[in-house]
């Protein structure tokens, strides 16, 4: 299969997020004002700070010009921004903890009843992983009825819809709770990854002398009625990138606990709603 290039990829973010209305913003003009100009003053001490010099200048506004060019600004700000966007947002959950969406979610996704298997290619590659919980809400209550929506990389590091060669919904899904709250979903162990590193944003990590991996991890959507919903992602033990993830997503509280079953592994992990 032909790798992902960053230009894919940003188009797709781009056009996804463009498709959705929900980021629309009535933001009052004293807030935007005020954010402007704090951003724009941190920016104007950097350079004092460090005496930019009019080479770095222009090389920060070719670098800009590039991102767009390239329509890489999902990638990039999902991946060097999301986070305290994230951490700031759901400061005052008591249930569970979230962390980031990143680009590469597509609502819709296939919805099953209680159990899942994910679509997937006949031959796809991977060790098989099964997944189940329960979805409660802060009091311990059961929820019936609630939607967990899944997303995740196939072996090879790749999305479906961000990556050619790959079914439409590969390794999506949604499926909703039963009466004691309890899914079930069957897919593949994902693998870790690159982000794509061909376009600017990558020019900037090889400039950094940065890395661009991403541990191997589960992306969800958990919503039920009457509760906040709470987008997180779900980690790997063992993963050598779990302490210096390029997103900055991982949290303690988000480790799965994988166990050996059969030819795969069974992971378990419960959801705590808090109250919309």
């Amino acid at each position: 299969m032909t790798n992902a290039t960053a230009a894919a990829t940003g188009a797709s973010a781009t056009e996804r997020f463009q498709a959705d209305k929900t980021h629309t913003s009535d933001t009052p003009p004293e807030r935007v004002g005020q954010l402007a100009r704090e951003v724009l003053e941190a920016v104007h001490d950097t350079i004092r700070k460090n005496q930019v010099s009019y080479a770095e200048y222009d090389a920060l506004k070719a670098w800009l010009i590039r991102v767009g060019a390239d329509g890489e600004w999902p990638l990039f700000l999902d991946v060097f921004v999301e986070h305290v966007v994230e951490e700031v947002a759901n400061a005052g959950r008591s249930g569970s903890k979230g962390t980031i969406e990143g680009p590469f979610y597509v609502p819709g996704a296939p919805l099953s009843e209680v159990e899942a298997t994910l679509p997937m290619r006949p031959d796809e590659k991977g060790t098989p992983m099964t997944f189940h919980g329960v979805v409660r809400a802060v009091d311990g209550t059961t929820l019936d009825g609630a939607e967990v929506d899944i997303w995740h990389c196939d072996d090879d590091g790749f999305y479906a819809r961000f990556a050619p060669g790959i079914p439409e919904w590969n390794l999506r899904g949604r499926v909703t709770t039963g009466d004691k709250g309890q899914f079930l979903i069957r897919t593949i162990q994902p693998a870790p990854y690159q982000i794509p590193t061909d376009g600017a944003t990558g020019a900037l990590i090889r400039a950094a002398n940065w890395h661009a991996w991403r541990p191997a991890h589960l992306h969800l959507k958990v919503t039920a009625p009457g509760h906040l919903p709470i987008t997180t992602q779900l980690y790997f033990p063992g993963d050598p990138h779990n302490n210096d993830d390029i997103a900055s997503a991982v949290k303690p509280e988000l480790m799965l606990d994988p166990r050996s079953s059969g030819d795969g592994v069974d992971v378990e992990y419960d959801f705590v709603l808090d109250p919309a």
